[in-house]
């Protein structure tokens, strides 16, 4: 065999040499090409990853940019609109000073008409119709025809108007030359005397005039701004009614009569002195310019630009690029009797992503595709929602929160990120061409050591095969012999270790099946005296359980008992859910006192049962005793029950509830489930029994806890107890018999025998739990009053 063992293999296609080059050098082919297939996938989803991450952080950070710009240009639109609300509200204080104090509003008129005539004497306009001052003072004051005499000079109450409005030449100069810039400020009176005072002065009717015929003939308020006077009328009854909880109310961008230019008008009304009529109106006029050019100048990226929006799509500042981009479609000025404003709305828009902008949602960054020349190109657009105001638009004042658009290309604001992916996705391929070559050197570098060592293993295998075919032909005598120090020798040493055993055990089969039979017998023995030792312990134990459940149904109420009753009819069911249950009921009488008892032991099986024929002996002790008091009686009851349970260290307690009657006064006491009392097949009523005691044996005493109630109950009347276990049966659905059926259980049956009922309740139970197991113990006793 030795001999044999250094042989040197045949190269053959069925030599064990050409099979273990073909096996492990494909093995280890298959386990390099496995290998190096996942290192270059690993690579690959590492670049994938890095770029994702990469691109993650980069698209965040640019989003975190927009958000921040569109944040800042926001607050410098609140700003702009903030300033201006601030100085026509400190018009507005000084008007308001006035109008509160009248005398020192009389005074300021007169010193102004004395100093400066030109500021309240107006010069009819017979073309026109209407009267104006002369230019020179600082305003210029329009009063309209119909608010002229016979004389053509202005009504009385007219030119007191004219008079104390002429404050405005001391306010508005100052407000004009100093913080944010303003076309104009003014006031116009009220709706009876709409007298119009603007400073700086201008050819104010001569061009109401030109633009808006008819104009003089109506009503200032009614013809330019219709609905606008009627809110703040609205709001002096009402100040909750107000959209925005101030007065400053602007309007959208309109077309002003006197500069032609798209501005927008901010008002604050003036109140009489009891807060309940509008006194005029001070505003300020500023050019739609002034937003535009905030918005205009907002540049993101090469090309991202900005737009600001109403709240219903108009578009009332961008650039000619973006309002290109946007396909917005400007159409002609449009307006209600006189007043012109813009209309370019976000609606019309020729891109369908536009049209669709969901402009009511704060912070809303979307991503789109825009049709430019054919193509469609990617944009990021974030809308932020500037501060909520008042606004009039030709009807009633409404809340308004515009919108602040940007819009930016997303091949401008990623080029970072997509710089970034394509310097990943080179070194990617870079390090891929790396790993293919070496996997190939790899690969060579395998095939030969493959081939190198298979000779030297090959040849203790030989051998090893050629020793098992003298094992197989039941020569236990052979041995091996491998040089090698390898697992093919080890594999020889425990071929020769096997071999010696088997040999061993050849020979001494029969004495090995002798010992190994006569243990599985000493087995067999020990197992049959368990059994025996468990059927004796089993036989004891349904011995105990029987002796225990035969006392427990010895010491209740016996039928014999019960017929004695003679006012009432008492007929009981209990059913144990094991051989002991945990329910109790009991009738004790002693002469013409009776006491009905209910109750229920936590769990149930032979602690349970103890527990119940303890309370009751102690109940019946205490009957035989001639204690009367219910409450009294109870607690002695507790204190009885929780000695005892301490005695034993269990864990039970139980509800418990007792009736006592005598001379037709039936009094409840203790807790327990709700007591059911049918009067009539019409009325059932159910006595929460919670406030009346506390579980028996939680406590020493209890008696801070118990209670009394008298239950009235007349001829006729029946009275059913029971434990949860009727309750909360169960059907094979899960669903609980319920103290609903109960009750329409007994109610159905009401004017039978208390016996009847009791077997009426029972087969509806039953019925219900059909072939489910009982769970809980069942007990219930039906009382009637005969």
């Amino acid at each position: 065999m030795k001999g044999a063992a250094q042989e040197t293999p045949g190269i053959g296609l069925r030599s064990f040499r050409a099979k273990f080059v073909l096996v492990v050098g494909g093995a280890v082919l298959f386990d390099l090409l496995v290998t190096g297939g996942l290192a270059l996938w690993n690579v690959q989803r590492l670049s994938r990853d890095a770029a994702t991450e990469v691109g993650q952080g980069l698209e965040q950070a640019n989003q975190d940019y927009i958000r921040s710009y569109a944040e800042s240009t926001a607050a410098r639109v609140n700003l702009l609109l903030s300033q201006v609300h601030s100085d026509v509200g400190t018009l507005a204080g000084v008007l308001q000073a006035q109008i509160d104090r009248p005398v020192r509003k009389s005074q300021i008129g007169e010193a102004m008409a004395r100093g400066v005539p030109g500021t309240v004497n107006v010069v009819y306009n017979e073309k026109g119709g209407w009267a104006q001052n002369l230019p020179g003072p600082l305003s210029v004051v329009s009063v309209w025809g119909y608010l002229l005499d016979a004389g053509h000079n202005p009504l009385p109450e007219v030119q007191t108007e004219i008079e104390n409005s002429a404050v405005l030449d001391l306010v508005a100069p100052s407000l004009l030359a100093n913080g944010q810039q303003k076309l104009q400020m003014y006031y116009i009176g009220p709706k009876e005397r709409p007298i119009f005072r603007t400073a700086p002065y201008t050819d104010q009717a001569q061009t109401f005039d030109e633009l808006y015929p008819g104009h003089n003939s109506e009503n200032f308020w009614t013809f330019f701004f219709p609905g606008l006077y009627e809110s703040w009328e609205q709001w002096a009854i009402d100040p909750q009614s107000r959209p925005v909880q101030k007065d400053i109310t602007q309007t959208a961008p309109y077309t002003d009569a006197i500069t032609g230019r798209l501005i927008v008008s901010f008002f604050e009304p003036l109140w009489s002195r009891d807060r309940r009529q509008v006194a005029g109106v001070a505003g300020a006029d500023i050019t739609l310019d002034q937003l535009a050019e905030i918005v205009e100048n907002v540049r993101v990226a090469d090309s991202g630009f900005g737009f600001l929006a109403m709240s219903d799509g108009n578009v009332v500042a961008i650039n000619p690029t973006g309002e290109r981009v946007m396909g917005l479609r400007a159409a002609n000025e449009t307006g209600s009797q006189g007043v012109t404003g813009l209309d370019r709305s976000l609606r019309r828009s020729a891109q369908s992503a536009i049209a669709n902008l969901p402009l009511d949602r704060d912070g809303l960054l979307q991503h789109v595709y825009l049709n430019d020349n054919g193509e469609k190109v990617p944009y990021l657009i974030l809308l932020k929602q500037l501060q909520p105001s008042n606004l009039w638009v030709s009807g009633p004042v409404r809340r308004e929160t515009m919108q602040l658009g940007i819009v930016v290309p997303e091949r401008e604001i990623y080029a970072s990120l997509f710089a970034a992916q394509a310097g990943i996705s080179e070194a990617t391929n870079r390090i891929l061409i790396y790993q293919v070559l070496a996997l190939l050197v790899s690969l060579l570098f395998v095939i030969t050591a493959v081939f190198a060592i298979s000779k030297r293993i090959t040849s203790g295998i030989s051998a090893l095969a050629e020793a098992a075919k003298r094992i197989q032909v039941k020569d236990y005598s052979v041995r091996v012999a491998i040089p090698t120090r390898d697992e093919v020798g080890e594999a020889g040493a425990a071929f020769n270790r096997m071999a010696e055993q088997i040999s061993y055990h050849t020979e001494n089969l029969e004495q090995l099946v002798e010992d190994r039979t006569r243990e599985i017998e000493d087995a067999n023995l020990q197992i049959s005296a368990l059994n025996e030792q468990l059927r004796s312990e089993n036989l004891r134990l349904g011995a105990e359980l029987a002796v225990a459940r035969r006392i427990q149904m010895m010491v209740l109420p016996k039928a014999g008992e019960l017929e004695e009753i003679k006012d009432l009819e008492i007929a009981a069911y209990m059913r144990p859910a094991d051989e002991v249950g945990g329910d109790y009921y009991d009738v004790l009488k002693d002469g013409s006192r009776l006491k009905i008892g209910i109750g229920d032991v936590t769990g149930h099986g032979l602690e349970s049962g103890v527990l119940m024929l303890m309370v009751q002996s102690v109940t019946r002790a205490l009957q035989e005793a001639g204690e009367m008091d219910p409450a009294l009686f109870l607690n002695r009851v507790n204190r009885a029950i929780y000695k005892n349970i301490t005695r034993t260290s269990t864990n039970k307690h139980l509800s418990l509830a007792f009736l006592d009657y005598e001379g037709g006064r039936l009094t409840l006491s203790g807790q327990h489930e709700e007591l059911i009392v049918i009067r009539d097949p019409g009325n059932v009523e159910r006595i929460d029994t919670l406030d009346l005691g506390l579980p028996i044996g939680l406590e020493p005493d209890i008696s801070p806890f118990v209670a009394i109630r008298e239950v009235p109950f007349g001829c006729g009347d029946m009275i059913i107890l029971h434990t949860d276990g009727v309750t909360e049966a169960e059907d094979r659905n899960g669903e609980l018999f319920g103290i609903e059926r109960l009750c329409e259980s007994a109610r159905r049956r009401y004017g039978r025998n208390a016996e009847e009922v009791k077997i009426g309740i029972i087969e509806d139970l039953m019925a219900h739990i059909g072939a489910q197991k009982i769970h809980d113990d069942i007990t219930l006793v039906v009382m009637r009053h005969r």
